[in-house]
This record gives structure tokens, sequence and C-alpha cells, in this order.
């Protein structure tokens, strides 16, 4: 079922148990059958047997649901959730969330008919296109897999069709109406910087370690403790910090000079978070005494797990990028990029080169080069190779909405942001954060006025 596995996020079922579970405690309308539940009529319908007729288990609004589609929904929900490793419920319990789901979109769809949401030939076909390049093959494959899945192409294209109304419908009830204001940017960074809970928060902690051996001499200790406060001294008297780690430490990080990256309070000792709770940002600790030895430690970062970052990893990449059509398929266009990567490490050519002579993207004049780029400026499909590739490596031809790709990371860097910059990561974060509060209030009001009715299946 490759098509359900990529398409639209509002028929993903891998995400059908929080919908659903919003919905909970919702009861028909009292004019339904008041003998019949949510749960009974879906129970009763996965236990059919398969050579039962096909009955209908519900109408919402005067539209049917049938045993047979929600059986359908109820396989390809069993499919999705074992290929994404995420444990199944009972299939009762299944059936249950998929009838509710189900009612719900019959609800949404019919809501975009009577507002006047139309979609055009155009966007599904769009759609379509963009099904076959997520999971890399031509539309005809795809179509193929379809039919072989025992979909017809009129009801994949009418379920394609149906997506892209919700989707519409969704940006215009809900996500239309969603503001940030800078009131609200002001007060959620407030109450992240007022969280003193340790599991909320995260650190970034420098280290100078002096090791004591386990059989050391009182004067062997009493040198190194010394030769640890010369350390102290130093740092605190403002020297570079990461030159006193490659000078004075013995600790695994000397050769780096680097810290130990920001993590969450419960992975550092507690006895690095004692000795730094107090500190501000680039505070150096007093001389700590642990088993290991002695300790100095510089607090680089202390934020709220919510916070913004205060850097930004940036990579500077290129690529060559080639567009299938009539005189170029998907699969000619990978094989074209293949022979070129593979002739590029052989020494015959270098990349500029082959993006010039092969590249149908505006960068081909400047050899593909893409400049210096933050994360969410590229792509999904496209950043998540750039930022897993290591400076220089080329990676294999990768297909995009855009068409095939062959990506080169030329080096990569971290940038501090701007309060700007930290202000616009924080937009967007409550911004998501109201929009899923505002789409799931939207959906259980749809939900709420529609006339749902149970049905007894046939004796």
């Amino acid at each position: 079922m490759i098509y359900l596995l990529r398409t639209f996020s509002l028929l993903c079922l891998s995400g059908i148990a929080a919908i659903s579970a919003s919905a909970q405690g919702l009861r028909p309308p009292s004019s339904s059958s008041s003998s019949l539940s949510l749960g009974s009529v879906a129970a009763r319908a996965v236990q059919a047997g398969p050579q039962q007729a096909d009955y209908i288990v519900a109408v919402v609004n005067s539209e049917p649901i049938t045993r047979s589609e929600m059986q359908q929904r109820v396989a390809r929900a069993q499919v999705q959730l074992s290929q994404q490793g995420i444990a199944l419920p009972s299939q009762e319990e299944l059936a249950r969330q998929v009838l509710e789901r189900l009612i719900g979109e019959k609800a949404q769809l019919q809501m975009a008919g009577e507002s006047g949401v139309r979609v055009e030939e155009d966007a599904i076909d769009q759609a379509e296109q963009n099904v076959a390049r997520q999971n890399q093959i031509e539309v005809a494959e795809l179509r193929r897999r379809v039919v072989a899945d025992g979909v017809t192409l009129a009801r994949f294209r009418s379920e394609l069709r149906d997506q892209i109304a919700l989707s519409r419908l969704r940006e215009r009830e809900v996500d239309a109406r969603v503001k940030v204001s800078e009131q609200d940017i002001d007060q959620y960074l407030r109450d992240q910087k007022s969280n003193t809970d340790l599991s909320g928060l995260e650190f970034e902690l420098a280290q100078i370690l002096v090791e004591v051996p386990d059989k050391a001499t009182a004067e062997q200790t009493r040198v190194l403790q010394a030769r640890a406060q010369k350390a102290l001294e130093r740092a605190r008297a403002g020297d570079d910090f990461s030159a006193l780690i490659r000078e004075y430490s013995d600790g695994m990080e000397r050769t780096s000079g680097k810290s130990m990256g920001l993590r969450s309070a419960d992975r550092y000792p507690a006895l690095f978070l004692q000795a730094t709770q107090g500190l501000d940002k680039g505070g150096v600790s007093a001389l700590i005494r642990s088993p290991a030895g002695f300790h100095i430690l510089k607090l680089l970062d202390k934020r709220g797990a919510g916070l913004p970052p205060s850097s930004v990893t940036q990579n500077h990449g290129r690529h060559i990028l080639l567009r299938a059509g009539p005189q170029l398929t998907q699969a000619g266009a990978i094989a074209r990029l293949a022979e070129a990567k593979k002739r590029i490490l052989a020494g015959q050519t270098d990349f500029a080169t082959q993006a010039k002579e092969l590249s149908q993207d505006g960068s081909a004049k400047d050899g593909g080069d893409l400049g210096w780029a933050a994360p969410g400026q590229f792509v999904p499909e496209f950043e998540d190779v750039l930022m897993n590739l290591t400076p220089g490596q080329i990676s294999d031809p990768v297909v995009s909405r855009f068409g095939v790709h062959l990506i080169q990371l030329v080096e990569r860097r971290e940038t501090p942001l701007s309060v700007r910059e930290q202000r616009e990561l924080v937009r967007n974060f409550v911004r998501e954060k109201k929009l899923d509060e505002a789409y799931l209030a939207w959906i259980q009001d749809v939900r709420g006025k529609a006339y749902v009715e149970f049905r007894e299946p046939p004796l």
C-alpha cells in the first residue's frame, strides 16, 4: 500500500490515536440510535465474516459509512503502524478509532463542499506526482502498485482529492485564524526562563579534568590539586577555556578542546549540576573533587528545553539537478547522476564542472553552489541527506519534488543566532502549538455538530 505510506498527513492513520483521543467522550446526538455506540458498531464490523454482505455501519448527515470502507481503513492502519514500529492496539480498539476518524472526515468533507472548497484536476495530478517522487518511482509504477493493492485508479484519485480538500479547509478554517503576537513570544520566553525544574533544563558544559590515580599519595594529590588550582585561576582570569583544556585536562576532551555538548540535566552527574546551578552563562565553577580527580567546569549554555538555541548549524552545499520529463525519465536521471558521481570519485572530472554541464538548476553557472543554508531552507528529502554528509562527501542520487539531485557537502559551521532570529524560531514553535490546539478544537466542534446514526448489521 505504497500510496498510503507517503500521502498527505490528514489521512495518515499513524496519527489516528491522538486525534480520536481528543474526540473520546463525544456521543452521538440524542436522535441517533440510543441502543448502539461507536465502540459496539466498530467491534461488530471487524468481527463480521469476510463472506458477509456489505452494509452501512453509520450515517453522517445522511452520508453512509460502509463496513467494507471501514475494514479497508483498519487494514491500512495496521500496515502503517506496523511499518512505523508502533504497537498495535486491539483490533476492536483500532476499529473504534478508525470509525471515529471516518465520521470526522465525512463531516469535514461535507463542510468543505458546502463552503465552496473545490479541487482542480491539476492539483490531483500534482499530488500524484508528489507521491511518486516521495517513493522514488515513476507515476506509471505508482499506478501499477496501486492497482496491485486492489485499489482502482479512480478511487485512488478520489482519495487524493479528499485529502487536498481537507487540507484546504483546514488552512481556511484553522491555519488562517491562528496568529502569534510579540506578547505571545515574550510570555513563552518568560515561562521557559522561569522554569527551575532541572528536568526541563538543558546544559552545555566544558570541563578540565586533572586525574588523580587511585593509589595516589597525599603528596601526589597535593601536586595535582595545585595544578588544577592554577588552571582554575587562569580560567577565571579570562584565558581561553578551550586552550586550557588542551593544556591541563587529562580527559577525553583534551585533543579537541570542545565541550561535552548540550545535554538534558539527567545526562550529567549530580555533582556537576550542583557545582554549576548558581552560575551565569560563561561562569566557571569552583574546584570539584570526585573519585576521578579534580574538575573545573565552565557553563557555556543553560536553557529550558523549549528555548531557542543560541547558534545553528549551517551547511554549505552544492548540487546537480536533473528534472524528469518527456526526454528523460526519473530512472534515467538517477542513472545519469550515478555515472557523474562515479566519474568525479575516479578523478576524471570535478563536481563543479559536472554541475555546469548537467544541472538544470539556476545554480549551474556557479558550479551548483547553494551557499550557506540554515536548517529548514531546503525541502526535507534534500536537507535530510545534506545533514548526514561529511564535508567533501557526495550523496547517491536523491529524489525530491523538484527532480533528482546529486548533493555534495562542501563545509559545515556553527553560527550564532541573532535575537531576531531566535524570536522567529520561538514564533514558529508557538504557532505550531497553537495550530495543534486549534485544530483539535475545530475537529471536536465539527464532529459534535454532525448528526451521526449507528446501524445494526443485517440479520
